[in-house]
């Protein structure tokens, strides 16, 4: 049976998620940052996440092989963020929405949550490339609400 590319994504989109800047730092020392709402939990012991980078991304060959990048959990402040790094050729971070993690990757300032990542194991994924971490550190905010994707648009949790 084949399936319609259009509706899969569609139907996949009912699926509510929250948005993440994942962020690395390229060979030249450039802050970069993409959208993502492909995160997800792996396991606790150890503590490992994962997230998937399309094979065609502008940026694929630097997050592909990055061994250290971080994924900000962005909250509703962070609109104009998700919209601003999800568009090609606009990668690199703009000095006010970051800071330096312990271990070189750009944290987005005021995220949720920003897990501190080492590369620990890729897998082909179809169109995308799965991307698993080992989280060595972690920051979060105390306050703020999820911005949320659901069925292509931003949504609230109230």
């Amino acid at each position: 049976m084949d399936i319609d590319s259009r509706a899969l994504r569609n139907a996949l989109g009912r699926f509510a998620t929250g948005v993440c800047v994942i962020s690395t730092v390229s060979e030249k020392g450039e802050p970069l940052g993409l959208t993502a709402n492909s995160f997800a939990s792996v396991s606790l012991d150890p503590p490992l996440v994962l997230w998937s980078l399309q094979n065609n991304s502008d940026v694929y060959d630097i997050f592909s092989s990055a061994r250290y990048y971080a994924i900000n959990v962005l909250a509703t402040d962070h609109l104009e963020h998700s919209n601003r790094y999800a568009k090609k050729g606009d990668h690199l971070l703009d000095p006010g929405h970051f800071r330096s993690g312990k271990f070189g990757a750009p944290l987005v300032e005021d995220a949720l949550v920003s897990f501190e990542c080492e590369l620990h194991a890729t897998h082909e994924g179809g169109d995308h490339l799965i991307i698993v971490g080992r989280v060595t550190d972690m920051q979060a905010r105390e306050d703020g609400e999820p911005l949320l994707f659901y069925s292509g648009s931003y949504r609230n949790l109230a």
